[in-house]
This record gives structure tokens, sequence and C-alpha cells, in this order.
């Protein structure tokens, strides 16, 4: 599970640089940029625990 959430977190954030710097949909990429760093928030607040 941990693994995963970090491959989420990785393709959201390639995501938002793509968008930023190709496609310049400011709202969009903001939203998955928020949604990146929450994901790996989660990560290191749980990695203590066994899940």
């Amino acid at each position: 599970m941990r693994n995963l959430l970090y491959f989420i977190a990785l393709l959201l954030v390639i995501g938002w640089a793509i968008g930023f710097f190709v496609y310049s949909l400011s709202s969009i990429i903001h939203i998955l940029l928020v949604i990146a760093v929450i994901t790996i928030l989660l990560n290191i607040i749980r990695g203590g625990q066994a899940t």
C-alpha cells in the first residue's frame, strides 16, 4: 500500500508538471499538486502504522 501511494503521488506530480509547463491550465494543475502533496503527507503520517 505504501508503494502505491508513492506511485500515485508521483503520477500526480508529473501530471502537474506537464500541465503547468505545457498547457497552463492553472486551476486543474494546482488541484493535482495539492492532491499529490496530501497523498505524500498521509503516507508519511501513516508510515509507522501497519496497514
